[in-house]
């Protein structure tokens, strides 16, 4: 087991993609997991969200591996449900010591016909449901005087994006919410940062892709800019980030944000 023994991790939208995988990474290392995810579709955008037969697999896929978790069904807009799920946590765990608020929306639209249930949605899923999040996890980081908070931003977090004004306001909120975080909990030995991928690997790649009525390559050339010769990066590179950030390595890191994009924003 190695530097996460013993710790538990708080992660949304776990059921697929970029939170199954970091699941699985804190996983390897002795951690706990909570693994919350809706687990099913909502209402927008149109792409396949996770399911609770994923929740499950994930369940099992940590249990061979010798480790513990906890799978949770709920939306991070439900604070009644976000609030069941960190309660089950604490009395089943101890404490909740690192959180990953990963799950996320994204969709293309020209900013004239954005509607307001699509803007809501991804102000509320994006920026909204890390807040709802945290405040449930804060208070027991606090009593510990301990905690890490990782935020999954985007690049469109640090930069603008055409046909994703609600995305990218969303996200550079999310890196505004990561900064107001990291001094407001400094004081209580609890460390905050963001990260911003470029374009992941994953189902919601595909997804978008086919909102598109292209493939998840053509989309790719279609906003090509990254230096290194690679169409988006991997889920294992963004857990690797993430367990960094929430390791010892990373003790004196908050406040920051942490770019992997391939090079994209150094052009």
């Amino acid at each position: 087991m190695g530097d996460f023994q013993h710790k538990t991790v708080f992660i949304t939208g776990a059921a697929h993609g970029q939170g199954r995988e970091t699941a699985l990474a804190f996983a390897k290392e002795g951690a706990n997991i909570v693994a919350f995810d809706v687990a099913q579709q909502i209402e927008y955008p149109s792409y396949e969200f996770g399911s609770t037969a994923e929740l499950q697999s994930l369940k099992a896929e940590i249990t061979q591996l010798g480790g513990s978790a906890q799978i949770a069904v709920g939306d991070v807009r439900d604070d009644t449900a976000v609030t069941a799920a960190v309660t089950t946590a604490v009395e089943t765990f101890g404490q909740i010591d690192i959180l990953f608020n990963n799950a996320g929306i994204c969709a293309y639209a020209e900013a004239d016909t954005i509607t307001d249930a699509e803007w809501d949605a991804m102000l509320d899923i994006n920026l909204k449901g890390p807040m709802i999040v945290a405040r449930r996890i804060i208070p027991h980081m606090k009593a510990r005087a301990s905690g890490v908070i990782i935020n999954n931003s985007s690049v469109m977090g640090l930069r603008g994006g055409r046909r994703l004004s609600h995305y990218v306001a969303s996200k550079w909120g999310l890196t505004g919410l990561t900064k107001a975080w990291a001094i407001e909990l400094a004081p209580f030995g609890i460390r905050v940062a963001s990260i911003h991928p470029t374009g992941v690997n994953t189902a919601m790649n595909d997804g978008l892709a086919a909102m598109e009525g292209a493939t998840p390559m053509e989309i790719a050339e279609r906003s090509a800019g990254n230096l290194l010769p690679v169409p988006w990066v991997e889920v294992e590179d963004v857990a690797n980030l993430v367990l960094f950030l929430a390791s010892d390595k990373a003790r004196y890191v908050t406040g920051a944000q942490f770019v992997l994009d391939a090079g994209l924003l150094s052009v």
